[in-house]
């Protein structure tokens, strides 16, 4: 079923005018001058077909018709109120929801996580994986990291530089580990795993040498587990993204700003 159009503003500056029975208190309250009321109790009047004041000796006064609706009016307003405690409520929630690809997740993400949920009991976070097709709406996502050469449709920030680094033990085997999306594929592999989180562990393990997204191997050369053999450029980088109402929330925003410090 259609919904009426309805006169916000007018209605609001009925509801005002209603109370003082005063243009010019009215105007103070909502802000502007009492031309702009009486424009809009004018503009409220031929919309609705009805007279809803009256001047008279005594001063303002509101007809039977401006009665009539006030009570209802007043109730509604107060419908408005509630909805927005209730959209606030659930913005007040300190749970996120983050898709990200499951290597930067146990790589790069969690241990940031660990330490920003650290600055606040009432932190949460809820994790999916990430497809090529992001569908915030479907998946009530609040953010995102992929790994891609732009933000594409959405508001994003890059997380770091657009490299690839080759990472191992020093006495492994130069044969390379393989995984979907490897910048060296076209090489014969000593093994195959599924992702380049798991490359680096293998490459750990002394199994071989892995070329991985230089941010995920941040932790693991930090650490001492593998060695950075050799780097290069690439065209891809990791991206963290919403769409703008998701980007604008402020609880997106710390955890933004957490993960980017």
């Amino acid at each position: 079923m259609k919904r009426t159009h309805l006169p916000l503003n007018g209605l609001r500056v009925l509801d005002a005018a209603a109370r003082y029975l005063s243009f010019t208190r009215a105007a103070d309250e909502l802000a502007v001058t009492p031309a702009a009321v009486g424009q809009q109790i004018r503009t409220l009047e031929d919309v609705l077909g009805v007279v809803l004041f009256r001047r008279t000796a005594k001063g303002l006064e509101l007809t039977a018709e401006g009665e009539a609706g006030l009570a209802a009016l007043r109730r509604g307003f107060l419908e408005f109120e509630e909805a927005v405690r209730a959209m606030q409520a659930q913005q007040s929630s300190k749970r996120l929801t983050i898709a990200a690809p499951r290597d930067i997740t146990a790589k790069w993400l969690a241990p940031r996580l660990a330490v920003y949920s650290r600055t606040d009991a009432d932190l949460g976070f809820a994790m999916v994986a990430a497809d090529e097709a992001l569908d915030f709406t479907q998946a009530n996502l609040d953010l995102a990291i992929c790994l891609s050469a732009d933000r594409g449709e959405h508001e994003g920030i890059e997380l770091g530089p657009r490299s690839y680094v080759t990472v191992g033990l020093t006495d492994a085997p130069e044969r390379a580990i393989g995984w979907p999306g490897c910048p060296h594929e076209d090489r014969d592999p000593i093994i195959s795993v599924a992702d380049a989180g798991l490359a680096i562990d293998a490459a750990a393990a002394g199994l071989g040498q892995a070329t991985v997204p230089a941010l995920l191997a941040e932790g693991d050369i930090a650490a001492g587990r593998v060695r950075a053999l050799d780097t290069m450029e690439s065209k891809i980088g990791y991206w963290l993204v919403a769409p703008v109402p998701q980007w604008r929330q402020k609880k997106v925003k710390e955890l933004v700003a957490a993960l980017m410090a």
